[in-house]
């Protein structure tokens, strides 16, 4: 496959996909259909956008914060220029982006702020039904790693509250423009139905922040040193690690945990 120039750019942290196959077997494990609005998150010279455009139409909207790449994509004939945004995803408020309820997130993510749109994913969890995207593949196995695993971490078990993560396939470095130095993983996450209730996400993010931060010590040391009230928690949570406790377990710690 081959496309017209743009410069990669390093503070960017842009490696441009450069293999038709990837290109078409990320975009068809998008998996939501109907009436969500797909955005594409860095889409570059265009390598998965043409994939995404040709299975949800107009549905779909482009966001970079590189001009150039803008630029370049609304020189195509195939993508209507109304469908490319140039912004910082990590600042545009959703309601610019679509009025739709349903949102999916998509893309080959700038690796320079891959966690962030994770993160950003969770701002929107109310509105973002679906999320199919690559990521460095540390990031991508810590996203789906179960408790137990030295990856698992904060990340793993803020997303595994609100969705089902699967690790669906790693990416080999030479089908990128420049190569990075480390493969890549894809993965998806799709929301859970029902939503989990009985904790805020802001407290169970406090919570989970405050137990991994010191990751090496029980509970008990590492929620106190983070300032929170341990008092009605079960001993048996304070007797262990960050990394022994399922996503439902730390639900259940942040539950029984005074949010101010």
């Amino acid at each position: 496959m081959k496309r017209k120039a743009v410069k990669p750019k390093k503070h960017l942290g842009q490696h441009f996909l450069n293999d038709e196959a990837i290109a078409h077997r990320i975009a068809h494990s998008v998996t939501s259909n109907g009436d969500q609005t797909v955005i594409e998150i860095g889409p570059g010279t265009g390598a998965l956008t043409t994939h995404l455009v040709n299975q949800h139409g107009s549905r779909l909207i482009a966001v970079d914060v590189d001009e150039e790449s803008i630029a370049h994509l609304r020189n195509e004939s195939w993508i209507d220029s109304g469908q490319l945004l140039l912004a910082d995803i990590l600042k545009v408020p959703l309601t610019e982006l679509t009025p739709s309820a349903e949102i999916v997130i998509a893309g080959n993510f700038p690796y320079n702020i891959s966690s962030q749109i994770l993160f950003r994913a969770l701002d929107w969890r109310e509105n973002c039904v679906e999320v199919v995207g690559m990521f460095q593949k540390e990031v991508a196995e810590r996203v789906c790693a179960s408790h137990g695993s030295k990856v698992y971490g904060i990340l793993s078990v803020l997303l595994q509250t609100y969705y089902d993560a699967e690790y669906l396939f790693t990416v080999p470095p030479h089908v990128f423009v420049p190569p990075p130095k480390v493969q890549s993983g894809v993965i998806r996450l799709v929301k859970k139905s029902p939503q989990p209730s009985g904790v805020s996400y802001k407290h169970l993010k406090r919570v989970t922040k405050a137990a991994f931060n010191q990751r090496r010590k029980t509970l008990r040391n590492a929620l106190r040193s983070g300032g929170l009230d341990i008092s009605g928690v079960d001993e048996a949570f304070l007797s262990q690690r960050a990394e022994q406790l399922a996503p439902t377990d730390f639900a259940t710690l942040a539950a029984s945990i005074p949010s101010s």
